[in-house]
């Protein structure tokens, strides 16, 4: 398996790794399926700070994460929300540890100490792979959002890489931690 930088040439095979996500689960949100167009945009907007990594096997693209901000105050720079999401055909198979295996290691390069993932509550297969690299639940919105007809509770897990210094230094965006 290779994992590498995502491209604006993959847009196409990442949504159609989405799709069915969107279609048939309440693992995200979303009613519509983003346009390619709209999901190119996502990788490159992604792409200005954090990083956006494919997981490749036998020429196929199997899985994705990326980085998000958590909140977009300054204060929040060494904290980011992570996410994962592999092809229904690839599940159970180390895609999605491999890839937050580099997605955290070039996280915590870029100075990032708090990693938080949003899962909706029932999920349990993503629950305990998240529990197994050392996330921890920190919070549960009950009902907070709509889908399929029924309200939804969503967790929030958190997860620290190393120990936060007293002050920090400075937040690397992913472009520069690249250069150097």
């Amino acid at each position: 398996m290779v994992i590498r930088e995502a491209k604006i040439a993959d847009a196409k095979d990442l949504l159609a790794i989405y799709r069915p996500y969107v279609e048939e689960t309440t693992i995200t949100f979303e009613y519509q399926v983003p346009t390619l167009a709209d999901f190119e945009k996502r990788i490159k907007q992604t792409l200005l700070r954090y990083p956006y990594l494919v997981a490749k096997r036998a020429g196929k693209i199997q899985g994705y994460a990326y980085a998000g901000v958590y909140k977009s105050r300054e204060a929040y720079d060494w904290s980011c929300e992570v996410t994962v999401y592999v092809d229904s055909q690839a599940k159970a198979c180390g895609v999605g540890s491999a890839l937050y295996n580099s997605l955290e290691a070039l996280l915590a390069k870029q100075g990032i100490y708090t990693l938080t993932a949003c899962i909706t509550a029932g999920n349990e297969a993503s629950l305990r792979f998240h529990e197994k690299r050392g996330y921890e639940q920190v919070a549960c919105f009950p009902k907070i959002g709509y889908k399929f007809g029924i309200w939804q509770d969503v967790l929030w897990l958190q997860k620290t890489l190393g120990h936060p210094p007293q002050v920090p230094t400075a937040f690397v965006p992913y472009p520069q931690l690249k250069e150097s």
